[in-house]
């Protein structure tokens, strides 16, 4: 009677550690479809993708643009802020180019090189930008990556999706696939010593 239990306990165990094993390769499957329709397509589109020396012209703020984060946004998405210009001798080339922050920036306000964020107040961006030019003015020399093919003449201060960063976002689907697979394995792995148990 308490080998059947046993038998039976065993049996529940494995059930459900073979069913943690499937979830976790089936959420990791989820994670990487995830990940291949939203941070692939922009990694892939993005064409400034080598490192060079950037050296700050001039830093310059202009006069107010209107920032909205979406087409066709309402008015209350709509704001001022003082538009940030930073131009940059680019050492691969020698040519003087604009600064944009990201490969985003670019697509947003093509005539600024700071775009800031819709939760800020008119007072926040205000200080921000003139911290960012600042900074540009304080530190002359600084890494920028530029498109090599020429199809983009401006280079931008930091990519949205390195290398390391998509890495990174592919780590954790790896994770839990392999530990998934190690569970079933295992599971398996068991269920076959039980039955060469039983035959012995």
């Amino acid at each position: 009677m308490l080998g059947k239990k046993l038998v039976t306990a065993q049996k529940r165990g494995e059930t459900r550690a073979l069913c943690l094993g499937l979830g976790m390769v089936a959420c990791s499957m989820m994670m990487y479809f995830f990940i291949g329709i939203t941070i692939v397509p922009f990694y892939t589109k993005s064409v400034w993708t080598t490192e060079t020396v950037c050296k700050v012209l001039k830093a310059n703020i202009k006069d107010k643009v209107l920032h909205s984060n979406s087409e066709g946004s309402e008015d209350e998405d709509i704001f001022p802020y003082p538009c940030l210009q930073v131009w940059v001798n680019l050492t691969a080339s020698g040519q003087e180019v604009m600064l944009y922050q990201t490969e985003d920036t670019l697509e947003r306000n093509p005539k600024c090189s700071y775009v800031p964020g819709k939760s800020e107040n008119s007072k926040e961006v205000k200080a921000r930008i003139e911290t960012i030019a600042s900074n540009f003015k304080k530190y002359q020399t600084f890494p920028c990556y530029y498109d090599p093919g020429g199809t983009q003449t401006n280079v931008i201060l930091s990519r949205l999706y390195p290398p390391k960063g998509l890495l990174f976002a592919f780590l954790w689907p790896t994770l839990m696939f392999t530990g998934g697979c190690v569970i079933i394995v295992l599971v398996k792995i068991s269920q076959y010593v039980s039955v060469l148990s039983a035959w012995q």
